[in-house]
């Protein structure tokens, strides 16, 4: 295997809360089997705190949740509803949640599949996959493969045919994806040199001309294969310092509940240091004294603060949230709250270059690229037609928290000001208040704005009669009655 599958690997068991399923011993556990005292660096924290996995969902939420996802913009109006109308039956932005947090390691794959004309995406892991780009185009797919080893008694019961001395073997799996197929091959024992065979059973033929995926490449840095990690190295070594410090802390603060003084054979490891620790006591000669080492609330209060100020410098090293509660209070608007999480905000908005401009259009134009291609249908099985893949689509991203009331009142009298003065159009000011108000379809919006202005200027016109031209005439004439 390539080392950026070790790699990848260990970036995702902190994410995934398996960094510590190696270790064998429990928090607690002071002595092994053999009597030998346990360091604690060879026990499994008995608290944790996810800080990396809680920098990735904060700014993956910025990105991709439901008051977050960016609209779409078509020329083609057709193309636009029909996307729209896709985005909501694929779940698109639970795909890209998905795919963000599995990427948050380097990089993801996104893949395309048209089952019975139906569209799906599947996010997948990058760990075993290796892509080919095009030499003409660095930015094209020739080719993504697949290849990762596997026991002979998995694939067994995945359904192959594994001879019985082999069922606790390595086994070679591999499959590949080009611009015209998804290709199987036939699993083989590691030690087989010879090329491998394809399995024609499950290998699919489409008809897309490209190779259906999207890879994307997490944060600005990295190689050509994956971008930089989410949370850098300091960050999870701080992250672990933190877990086993809170397991240490709960340790004394159970000992010291319920204390117990046992004394013992002197308390020294195998090369002659003494043991500390609140499982231990320190023996004395007849004219010594012995009393109880316990932790207080002095030495918690410490420990707490040492932790909230490692937990501090980890989020700024990783450009977490920082806020709280205490400066939650006296926010006012959403850009207070802007100005307060701007860390977070940047790393929010640096992700969307790969994530947003990058994945999302790649995968919406993959849509259309297929749709012409392949008669696309939609989940009720109504037709979705051509899409016309030469027009070009734009996102539209929404304000990074939500107006207040204030903040709308400010927008409205700007955009009205501005629209007064006949610098901007109405339907440009429709779309900077679209988000706010749930307006989907600007142009729909503008005619029945029309229409409201039509309805009430008819009733605001007054009626004309006979009265009405005298009374007129009084106010505009100046002599006698016969005049008059």
């Amino acid at each position: 295997m390539p080392a950026r599958a070790f790699r990848i690997a260990a970036l995702r068991r902190v994410i995934n809360g398996t960094l510590y399923d190696e270790i064998p011993n429990a928090f607690h556990t002071e002595k092994n089997d053999a009597g030998e005292y346990v360091p604690l660096r060879n026990r499994r924290p008995s608290v944790r705190y996810a800080l990396c996995r809680l920098v990735v969902d904060d700014s993956v939420s910025m990105l991709f949740s439901e008051g977050h996802f960016p609209e779409i913009d078509a020329e083609n109006e057709q193309t636009k509803e029909a996307l729209e109308r896709l985005v909501k039956e694929i779940r698109l932005n639970g795909v890209m949640l998905d795919a963000a947090t599995r990427g948050s390691v380097g990089s993801v794959v996104i893949l395309l599949r048209v089952i019975n004309g139906r569209v799906f995406l599947d996010p997948m892991d990058t760990e075993y996959l290796t892509p080919t780009w095009n030499p003409e185009a660095p930015d094209t797919l020739l080719k993504v493969t697949e290849r990762y080893k596997v026991k002979g008694k998995a694939l067994q019961d995945a359904g192959y045919t594994i001879k019985q001395d082999a069922l606790q073997a390595d086994h070679w799996f591999q499959r590949e994806w080009d611009a015209t197929a998804e290709t199987w091959f036939i699993p083989q024992l590691v030690s087989d040199d010879k090329p491998p065979k394809v399995d024609k059973a499950k290998t699919v033929t489409h008809k897309l001309g490209f190779v259906p995926m999207v890879w994307v490449r997490n944060l600005p840095g990295g190689d050509t294969i994956d971008g930089s990690c989410t949370y850098p190295p300091e960050a999870i070594d701080t992250n672990i310092e933190i877990d086993y410090l809170l397991s240490q802390g709960g340790r004394g603060l159970k000992y010291s509940a319920d204390p117990t003084l046992l004394i013992k054979e002197p308390a020294v490891g195998n090369d002659g240091s003494m043991i500390r620790g609140a499982g231990n006591a320190i023996v004395v000669g007849s004219d010594g004294d012995a009393k109880m080492l316990e932790i207080n609330g002095t030495a918690t209060a410490a420990l707490m603060d040492y932790v909230k100020m490692i937990r501090e410098f980890a989020l700024e090293s990783a450009h977490g949230n920082k806020s709280s509660n205490e400066k939650m209070a006296g926010v006012q608007s959403g850009r207070a709250l802007e100005i307060m999480n701007q860390a977070l905000v940047w790393l929010s908005d640096k992700l969307r270059i790969s994530y947003g401009e990058g994945a999302l259009l790649d995968v919406l134009q993959m849509i259309v690229k297929a749709a012409d291609k392949i008669p696309l249908i939609y989940k009720d099985g109504s037709k979705v037609g051509r899409l016309g893949s030469d027009k070009p689509i734009t996102l539209r991203w929404p304000a990074w928290y939500a107006n207040t009331a204030t903040d709308k009142q400010t927008i409205a009298c700007t955009l009205t000001t501005l629209a007064d003065a006949g610098q901007i159009s109405q339907e440009t000011a429709i779309k900077t208040i679209a988000a706010d108000y749930d307006i989907e379809d600007v142009a729909a919006e503008v005619a029945l704005i029309a229409k409201d202005q039509a309805a009430a200027a008819a009733l605001e016109k007054p009626k004309i009669t006979k009265q009405t031209i005298f009374r007129n005439a009084d106010q505009m004439v100046v002599g006698s009655q016969e005049e008059k």
